[in-house]
């Protein structure tokens, strides 16, 4: 997209994708904001993870010293979605004696959550399409959790009503005013418009499309989709690409799917692959004349967390510094270090290792080598509690609140799915830094102060609510070093050549970087492959949900 010649909204779009080139120089207008008096009554701090936890291990830990000795006949390593489901399948095929270590105080990553006087609301991760009957998994977690309820004629399951997301949905902010939905119409030439929907009836096509086996394109998990060589084409090129081969020049157009693959990916156009970044449009399965469905709740995906954790009866250590996971094809043994500074040897039987690919690098020998690409992108999200919402205008307070051209994602409303008669609320603000400078963007989010993240939500939002800054009561930030691997040119190729070990020894590995999509369909699924390694390893009898 950088080589077209634009004007007017074209342009700005050009010089927003110079901005995002720049890594962190685009923060530079929001933290230098002017300040108005008061600011410094909001309160708040940093929530999620502690950076200074995980650099421990990047840094180096002293392994010397004696050891307490334990036995466990399985322990997961990492209590994010992955682990979580590990534990829970493993208890569903009656396993019940796990172990979970977890680095941080909160089980969840990049899905926990947090509560207040006000509402729980989410640290990151916030729902879940609706799925259909095939995606076995997890309609098995979501009927016992009670959130589903059957399924239709057409195979997606019925949601119960409490966990289905309230209209409005979505709103954009765009020209001064708010409007329903995602897409920026308001200012859209016809020739925007047309690009949209030949854009959408494309994408509508590409959903049907299946391979000589009879395996889609495009569907969740991806190991039940088509690797055949068009979808493997797909993926060697970028999205940007891709939409300029198309005749795609629309800046709308672009900004529309590149804020899709900042959204879901946390990559720009053209960084993404373009199977990923059709994958978005074209996976879910749904009538493209249906609207989207949604589950999700106050919490996000927070929701999911404790039940999962509540369901599998795992013992849940936390503050546990896994430093290293040694294995043969007989046993295992985890050394870590407890929250309280004192060294643990594990021996087990079985191991999932639930965690970013680049930390299981540095906890397992056998992967020392692996020299395959992995990146991921750094994210930051705060939860701003605010006493009385602004007043609203044009369109009402979404769910999902969007600002067109800008480098956040906008922030969700905790309090949507609650009493609407409620004036408070919790908004959760979202800004990844997609650059491809990603360590200097990475150094930088972790060394900035709160108040820098404090006064770039206000100057983020202030655009759409000019009197934001005098309902703000706390804003709670969380930041993701490593929030979310990138689906880059190549990514489903790698994986699907094999060349991704799914276990070593006694070892299995779970996590979305076996995936290379951070959805939680993906994170789901890897940990439930993981558990059923283990079972078909021990000889214990079970019916595959995969």
């Amino acid at each position: 997209m950088a080589s077209l010649e634009l004007t007017g909204d074209g342009a700005r779009y050009a010089r927003r994708t110079v901005l995002h080139a720049a890594g962190l120089a685009a923060l530079a207008p929001f933290v230098a904001c002017t300040r108005s008096r008061g600011r410094e009554r909001i309160t708040g701090g940093f929530v999620g993870p502690d950076p200074a936890r995980g650099h421990r291990l990047r840094d180096g830990v002293n392994a010397s010293g004696p050891a307490r000795r334990e036995d466990a006949p399985i322990v997961v390593v990492g209590a994010g979605i992955a682990g979580l489901s590990a534990a829970w399948r493993l208890a569903r095929a009656g396993v019940r004696d796990v172990r979970v270590l977890e680095l941080e105080v909160a089980p969840g990553g990049t899905a926990a959550g947090g509560e207040n006087a006000v509402s729980r609301f989410p640290f990151a991760a916030h729902y879940v399409p609706v799925p259909r009957r095939e995606q076995r998994a997890l309609c098995e977690l979501f009927a016992e959790l009670q959130v589903i309820d059957g399924f239709d004629a057409q195979g997606r399951a019925r949601p119960i009503e409490r966990h289905l997301l309230r209209a409005p949905g979505e709103r954009i902010f765009a020209h001064g005013r708010w409007s329903e939905g995602l897409y920026p119409r308001l200012g859209a030439s016809a020739e925007d418009v047309r690009q949209l929907e030949r854009f959408e009836s494309l994408c509508a096509e590409l959903a049907t499309r299946r391979d000589d086996l009879g395996k889609p394109w495009f569907t969740l998990p991806l190991a039940s989709g088509s690797t055949c060589d068009e979808v493997l084409a797909l993926d060697a090129r970028s999205m940007a690409s891709w939409l300029a081969e198309h005749g795609f020049d629309s800046p709308r157009l672009a900004w529309f799917v590149e804020y899709a693959c900042r959204d879901d990916f946390g990559t720009l156009l053209a960084d993404t692959s373009a199977f990923a970044g059709l994958h978005y449009f074209c996976a879910r399965g749904r009538d493209p004349a249906e609207t989207e469905r949604y589950l999700t709740w106050p919490e996000g995906n927070a929701f999911l967390v404790r039940g999962l954790a509540r369901a599998s009866g795992a013992e849940l250590v936390s503050g546990a510094l896994v430093h290293a996971i040694e294995s043969d094809a007989d046993r295992a043994i985890v050394r870590w270090i407890d929250a309280h500074g004192a060294r643990v040897e594990t021996h087990a039987e079985d191991v999932v290792c639930a965690t970013p690919r680049f930390v299981a690098r540095r906890l397992v020998a056998q992967l020392a080598g692996e020299t395959l690409p992995l990146r991921s992108t750094p994210w930051v999200v705060a939860s701003a509690t605010l006493e009385r919402r602004p007043e609203e205008r044009d369109f009402p307070l979404a769910w999902d609140n969007v600002l067109f051209e800008s480098e956040a994602l906008g922030y969700v409303s905790a309090t949507h799915q609650l009493d609407r008669a409620l004036r408070d609320d919790v908004w959760t603000w979202y800004r990844p830094f997609p650059s491809a400078e990603l360590a200097a963007s990475r150094a930088a989010v972790l060394s900035l102060p709160w108040s820098a993240w404090r006064d770039a939500l206000i100057a983020d939002l202030a655009r759409a609510h000019p009197d934001l800054e005098e309902h703000l009561v706390t804003i709670d930030v969380a930041r993701f070093g490593h929030g979310m691997v990138r689906p880059e040119p190549g990514f489903l190729a790698s994986r699907a050549a094999g060349r991704w070990p799914w276990h070593a020894g006694r070892i299995v590995f779970a996590g979305t970087d076996l995936s290379g999509l951070a959805l939680f369909e993906e994170a789901q699924w890897t940990g439930v492959r993981a558990a059923e390694r283990v079972l078909e390893r021990r000889g214990i009898a079970f019916e595959s949900w995969l």
